[in-house]
Parts: C-alpha cells; structure tokens; sequence
C-alpha cells in the first residue's frame, strides 16, 4: 500500500476553507435559501453578514448557530436588521460588515424576495402587490449592486450573486409580476459585469426553480406542490443546500472564470 504523504489532507483543508478571510452580506440571508447560503459561505471560511427584516429571532438563531459550529474566539457571522428597498439601510448593511470585521468587503449574495401568495394573473395584480414585489426584488438587488460596485474589493476577490428565478425561463402563468422583478436583476447583473470591467469583480445571478422553502409553499394545496415535483426530472423539489454549493463556488477563486452569467438551478425543469 502506497504512504500518503499528507497532501491530499492539506488540500483537503485549503478547499474546504477556501472562503478564509473574506468577508460575504447576504441579504434574506435568514430566509429558505438564504439560510443554508449563510451557513455555506461561513463553513468555507468567510465571515458573513446575515441581512434580515422583520422579526430578529430567526436571524439571531441562526447566527448563533453559525458562530457555536464554527467555534472561533471572534464571530464568524452577524446579524443586520436591513430593508434592502432603502438606500439609507443599505448603506448602513454594508458599514456595519465592514465595523463587525474590518478590513475590505469581498462578497455580496442577494436572497431577500418576495412573492405574491395570492399568485394573481396580471389582469388581478393590484399595485401593491405589484410594487411589494419590485421593492423588494428590483430596487433591492439594485440598491445593493450599486453598493457593492463602489465598495467591494477590487483585488480580484470581488464576488457578486443576485437571485433571478427559473421562473423568467418557464413564463409560469400567474407570476407575471415576480417574474418580471426578476428579469430585471437578470439584466442588472449581466450589465453590470461588464461594467465592472478591469475591477476583478465578477457579477453572476443563480435562478433555482421550485425549491423546498416557506416561500414555495406558502398558499400552494398539496396538489399543486405535486404538479411542481411532477415537472421536474429529478423528481423531487430542490433544497436549499441544493442552491448554496453553487453560489460557494461562484464565490470562490474557483468561480473566477464565471462571470455575467446566469445559472439556473433547478434540476432540469427549464
């Protein structure tokens, strides 16, 4: 049997903390998919930011679940109360990553949306609904790119990834308006990759199709979650951890290559 000689080990332990010394916001990031975003990027090694708005608990949960796994003397992860559809709190997200952690911010995931539950056709969206949707979804991710362009770093770790949805592809009936939010952070995204050329940063939006969170079964029957799984060639629902390896990776130097594109992850349903 051939001795190992220790390198597989060390490589090993070099990828598994290849976000070390970086620092991520990820906005929603107490939310289904934003959770087990969170989570990823700190067991890579990033320190991270946990936007939420409303109720604290579930931010300060998870937080602290974070920190006690990680096991650190200082905290790997933080909680920030942030409406992302206002410039001032924005702005005031990314101020307290950089006062909790110091240094240079490298890493923004946008996972904070919002969807309609009532799912009405167009010809019944209200402008509340309408707007609550790109509020939040539009004016969110753009208030936070134009944050980030100014204020990541520009040493080549700069890493951005906005959430679209498979639904932009699939032109599901009764998500016109989500859909149409979320169109627009595509578009965003892919302009502003290219406007941050010669910076080193790259500008990337994951699209997951129907994945097990609240949000997917919040006012859906049993049957209709079925009809769902039944389009999907996998044959289940994706999982949030499904969605966080990929926005590790594009966050990550081996992700460095990828850049203004837009990743649906969805198992093959679009």
């Amino acid at each position: 049997m051939a001795e190992s000689n220790g390198k597989g080990a060390v490589a090993s332990v070099t990828a598994s903390m290849m976000l070390h010394g970086r620092v991520a916001i990820v906005t929603g990031g107490a939310g289904g998919i934003g959770s087990a975003v969170s989570k990823h990027l700190a067991s890579l090694g990033a320190r991270v930011a946990v936007a939420y708005v409303g109720d604290p608990a579930p931010a300060q949960k998870l937080v602290a679940g974070i920190n006690v796994a990680i096991g650190t003397a200082l905290p790997r992860a933080i909680a920030v109360e942030a409406d992302v559809s206002d410039a001032a709190q924005v702005h005031a997200l990314f101020d307290a990553a950089v006062a909790a952690f110091g240094g240079e911010l490298h890493i923004l995931v946008t996972a904070a949306a919002v969807l309609d539950a009532s799912y009405p056709t167009l010809a019944e969206t209200s402008e509340a609904s309408y707007d609550a949707m790109f509020g939040a979804n539009a004016r969110g991710t753009f208030l936070c790119l134009r944050e980030a362009a100014n204020r990541l770093a520009r040493d080549g770790r700069g890493r951005i990834v906005t959430f679209s949805s498979s639904v932009v592809g699939s032109l599901r009936p009764w998500y016109a308006a989500y859909a149409a939010s979320k169109a627009a952070v595509e578009t965003m995204t892919r302009i502003l990759a290219r406007e941050l050329r010669g910076t080193g940063i790259t500008a990337n939006a994951v699209a997951p199709g129907s994945t097990a969170t609240p949000m997917f079964y919040d006012g859906k029957t049993e049957e209709e979650a079925e009809r769902y799984i039944a389009g999907t060639p996998l044959g289940r629902l994706g999982m949030p951890e499904d969605i966080a390896p990929l926005v590790g990776f594009l966050a990550s130097d081996a992700g460095g290559w990828v850049n203004a594109q837009v990743l649906r992850c969805n198992g093959g349903a679009v």
